[in-house]
């Protein structure tokens, strides 16, 4: 009996709780919010840009890896097509390579008020803006072409991966007209494939036609340097173009 009383007064507060449920409140909560933001990058024009000031140019935006974060801009052009520049390679296109800084990843935020810089500052065809990056870079690619896909024509990530909610809650309007060409080594040690499997296979889900992805079998990490050194990868970039 004195284990009974407690247990049957405890169910009768429970169901006076329950009885007299007090309603949820709507609030709102506002202020605003304000961020300095910086970054360096590497600008490539093509050689004829001067010569033809009519004329309106596709535009490259390439994120490095994490290995070249910092402030050494020199850093950039130790892969993809910084380096192929500094080696005298010449494009059709302007090339823009920004700097991630030192022990961060790449900002969303960041990415967007330098890509609307880039597009005031120079002649840049906005319907043909691709965005191409190599491992953290190619997460970097992945993040920021699902936030903002009405402005690229095409995303080329290379060993890299993502989020699937940022995929899964993307615009799916947006992102079917998307060209993706996606990069990665079997072998590699560093982030493995199914990475960049999982992603594609989401974005054929949804309907996006031009998707597809290259596995490279004898490849570790490094599935860049046979990418950016293919004209064909090139001629399939420029062929891209948003409506």
């Amino acid at each position: 009996m004195k284990i009974l009383f407690p247990l049957l007064a405890a169910l009768c507060l429970m169901a006076t709780k329950s009885n007299a449920a007090t309603p949820l409140a709507a609030e709102e909560f506002k202020t605003t919010l304000t961020r300095n933001i910086a970054t360096k990058y590497l600008a490539y024009l093509p050689p004829d840009y001067a010569a033809i000031p009519a004329k309106s140019w596709p535009l490259l935006i390439f994120l490095h890896g994490a290995g070249e974060r910092g402030d050494d801009l020199a850093l950039l052009t130790t892969h993809g097509p910084p380096k192929l520049v500094q080696q005298g390679t010449n494009f059709p296109f302007i090339i823009i390579a920004p700097q991630c800084p030192k022990g961060q990843h790449w900002d969303n935020e960041v990415l967007l008020a330098l890509l609307d810089r880039v597009v005031k500052q120079y002649r840049v065809d906005e319907t043909r803006i691709y965005l191409t990056g190599i491992s953290m870079g190619g997460f970097g690619t992945w993040s920021f072409g699902a936030a903002h896909p009405e402005r690229f024509a095409a995303l080329a990530p290379i060993c890299g991966g993502g989020s699937f909610i940022e995929l899964f809650t993307a615009p799916p309007a947006a992102m079917k007209p998307l060209g993706v060409w996606a990069f990665h080594g079997v072998k590699d040690p560093v982030v493995p494939p199914a990475e960049s499997q999982r992603m594609v296979d989401h974005l054929k889900k949804i309907g996006c036609q031009d998707v597809q992805l290259t596995l490279y079998p004898e490849a570790g990490h490094d599935a860049w340097t046979e990418t950016y050194t293919n004209p064909k990868f090139y001629d399939w970039l420029l062929a891209r173009q948003r409506k």
